[in-house]
């Protein structure tokens, strides 16, 4: 991953043509992201801000997001001061990862109101900051910094807002060859005596004018100085002195250095004599670094961006604003920044955040999972047992029938079976501090003692296994939850009494009628319900399908109800169900997967049943391997 200033650069060129954009609409979908629906200039749509401490980006967004039910504080602050409002215009602080947009409003006396949003893509300092453009004074911010988790500056209302400490790099794109050279000649003179100088000594103590001179020395310098030797490390060394360079891009213009000559070198900086950068092999090597610098960001320049993806050397996923030497055959690449972040990014961010709000119900569920397991294999202990039942009756009979032949103290006793067709011996365990009629007394009540349990532990086998597949089908679930979906099983798992109701009483949240619904279209335009809960998947199967629809599922697999809504269809729409099915299920990774499909009026919930169960008849299973870029291609929404 490589979000630095030439990404950053990318993004706020593409956003150009929205100068002068209404924003029509602004949501807030979760804690650290807001979505502007733009309209107007541009051709209108819709614009992803987010903060998120991981995965910080801006770009232009074809996903679909469920927002909450009631805005949160942020998103009403920002609809009250920017909703309406024209953007006047998108730009960047130099090469850094922050971008402003100034935009245009009306307050509620009429009168005009200039704004600027101010985000910030800095990993886990990553924010978004309303201010007034005026004064400057903060508004509010996505997230506040507080005295206490900074020292240097504050993000809260009603403060002036004050940039990230500066870097002191230099703009690479304002740096010409001469200006090049003489920065690593500087920077490698530097390196050489910071390593050769010789420490302080101790007792030396240094005060006056002469001390505040020295710390004034040590104050940072856009000058390269600092970092590592050019001729060492000339990748650590551009990063170190050029804001916006990430070590990826730094790396690419090491890997494509080419052969500079040292007469060009030296008519176009001169390296300071007796210096390192004297030497004609050290000038040629950064006259070459020059040429691979200028070569690679050269279109940055002329904001020529060709947006890709792939991997690096140690597999690592990775996107760039320019083109990269990979070594990975499988290189993307992309009309736009936006399509490229989008792609790359996907539900990168919400799947942290369910992972991180799942984590509780999963290794609850997988607890109740491990109960149920132990419990059925003591049910099955339990019922082999039982199976002996007739056993213990014959021996107990044959006891009483020969009370004569046994003594108290006896450990066993070896009888004449008389139900044996040969009236073989069967030896017989004693108790020998019982009686022989008690002995054959322990023996009956044995008998009717299993004798009663065997339907009782039949009963309980079947309810464990029902256990296991519910509990097994709510991980399947999970895996594929959405923010939205995690709500929906938690209010199941309280419905069904597995947790306590943690909402507070008298604030009882409303429960939608309908819930959510991921809506595929097919190649041939059919619209495919997908079911990732039980709740939806007993509102598709069972409230909003009608008799004629085609129902799917995967064969013996906990996964997701879908459902094509027509009577006609082709073996395309069909497929694509089936692909539906076998991806939204326990079988994502396999292949051959078995999917059932039958007609909805064949599929029925019995009496009493779990929540998303069924049964159905009249079916017919086909068999798919999950392709998981096919269902990517499929266009979808959330309709509720």
């Amino acid at each position: 991953m490589a979000l630095d200033g030439i990404v950053t650069r990318a993004i706020v060129h593409e956003l150009q043509p929205f100068i002068g954009a209404r924003i029509g609409k602004i949501y807030q979908p979760s804690t650290h992201d807001l979505i502007f629906i733009l309209r107007g200039s541009g051709g209108g749509g819709k614009l992803l801000l987010s903060a998120n401490p991981t995965y910080p980006r801006v770009h232009l967004t074809d996903r679909n997001s469920i927002n909450p039910p009631e805005a949160p504080m942020f998103c009403m602050l920002m609809r009250k001061h920017c909703e309406g409002g024209t953007i006047e215009s998108i730009s960047q602080v130099g090469m850094e990862r922050i971008i402003h947009i100034q935009v245009r409003t009306r307050d509620e006396l009429g009168d005009v109101s200039a704004k600027k949003i101010i985000i910030e893509l800095m990993g886990r300092h990553s924010n978004i900051i309303l201010t007034e453009l005026a004064t400057g004074i903060i508004i509010d911010g996505i997230h506040h910094v507080t005295p206490t988790i900074s020292s240097y500056r504050n993000v809260m209302p009603g403060i002036a807002y004050i940039e990230p400490p500066q870097q002191h790099k230099l703009n690479p794109l304002d740096i010409s060859r001469g200006g090049f050279l003489s920065l690593a000649a500087a920077a490698e003179e530097a390196a050489l005596l910071a390593d050769s100088g010789e420490e302080q000594e101790p007792e030396e103590i240094i005060e006056g004018e002469l001390a505040g001179l020295l710390k004034s020395l040590e104050e940072p310098k856009a000058d390269g100085s600092g970092g590592p030797a050019p001729s060492a490390d000339p990748a650590g060394w551009m990063v170190h002195a050029f804001s916006g360079m990430s070590p990826l891009i730094a790396g690419e213009i090491v890997r494509q250095r080419g052969g500079g000559s040292a007469s060009e070198a030296g008519s176009t900086g001169e390296a300071p004599a007796g210096s390192p950068a004297a030497d004609d092999q050290w000038t040629e090597e950064m006259a070459s670094l020059w040429q691979a610098f200028d070569t690679v960001l050269g279109p940055v320049r002329e904001c020529r961006f060709s947006p890709m993806s792939g991997a690096n050397a140690k597999g690592k996923p990775v996107f760039s604003a320019i083109p990269l030497t990979l070594p990975d055959d499988h290189v993307k690449h992309y009309s736009s920044i936006s399509s490229c972040l989008e792609d790359y990014y996907g539900d990168k961010a919400e799947r942290d955040t369910v992972k991180q709000r799942v984590s509780d119900l999963i290794r609850f569920l997988s607890n109740e999972r491990s109960k149920n397991v132990k419990k059925l294999a003591n049910l099955q202990k339990d019922l082999d047992e039982a199976q002996d039942a007739d056993q213990f009756r014959i021996w107990g009979e044959l006891l009483f029938a020969s009370l004569h032949a046994v003594s108290k103290g006896d450990k066993q006793a070896k009888l004449v079976n008389y139900y044996d067709e040969d009236q073989a011996e069967i030896t017989i365990p004693l108790d020998p501090l019982l009686s022989p009629s008690d002995n054959a007394q322990r023996y009956f009540k044995k008998y009717n003692k299993y004798k009663n349990s065997l339907l009782v532990i039949n009963e309980q086998l079947l309810k464990t296994h029902e256990e296991i597949a519910y509990i097994e089908t709510l991980l399947q679930q999970l895996a594929h939850a959405s923010l939205n979906d995690i709500e929906e099983i938690r209010d199941e798992l309280v419905s069904q009494g597995y947790l306590r109701d943690r909402s507070k009483k008298g604030k009882k949240k409303k429960k939608a009628t309908r819930p959510t619904l991921q809506v595929f279209t097919s190649s041939e335009g059919i619209d495919i319900y997908v079911g990732k809960n039980n709740l939806q998947n007993e509102y598709v199967t069972n409230r909003l399908a009608s008799a004629n629809d085609t129902w799917l599922h995967t064969k013996d697999i906990p996964g997701s109800h879908v459902v094509i809504r027509s009577e006609t269809f082709g073996d395309a729409t069909l497929e694509e169900a089936a692909q539906l099915a076998a991806y939204f299920s326990q079988a994502k990774q396999s292949s051959s997967v078995p999917v059932d499909c039958t007609l909805i009026r064949h599929v029925r919930k019995p009496s009493g049943a779990k929540p998303g169960f069924v049964i159905y008849d009249h079916q017919k299973t086909l068999f798919v391997t999950p392709d998981e870029e096919r269902i990517k291609n499929l266009p979808n929404t959330l309709k509720s």
